[in-house]
């Protein structure tokens, strides 16, 4: 069991945010878009090395719902009705740490493809 869990989780107003405060006082604002395209799902991830899909257009992706999980992750609903991720707090911690790194690399691969934030089409 970690010994860093989160003490809130709060979607903002609009949905476009989720803040998560850990028991060691840091708290991260994370993004919908970026929880949505990095999702630990199979979906996104695959099922083995070197299936994971970009899935592109979900700039403006909003959170509908929370689930808790066990006592050691929680299942995010997406209202492009994705919601088979189960974010664990670890995995919640290192989007906050390395969010911006990630999530640059995501941006790289949909350059590398021809693919938009904006614009969705089949994940490949």
């Amino acid at each position: 069991m970690s010994d860093i869990w989160p003490t809130e989780l709060r979607v903002s107003k609009d949905r476009q945010h989720l803040v998560v405060t850990f028991n060691d006082e840091e708290s991260y604002d994370l993004s919908a878009e970026m929880l949505r395209v990095l999702s630990p799902s199979a979906e996104v991830q695959g099922h083995g090395p070197g299936q994971k899909v970009t899935v592109p257009g979900k700039r403006n992706v909003a959170i509908i719902s929370l689930t808790p999980t066990g006592n050691y992750a929680v299942r995010i609903g997406f209202d492009d009705m994705h919601d088979t991720g189960i974010y664990t707090w670890t995995y919640l911690r290192e989007l906050g740490e390395r969010g911006e790194e990630l999530f640059a690399a995501y941006e790289e691969e949909l350059r590398e493809k021809g693919m938009s934030r904006d614009t969705s089409e089949k994940p490949r």
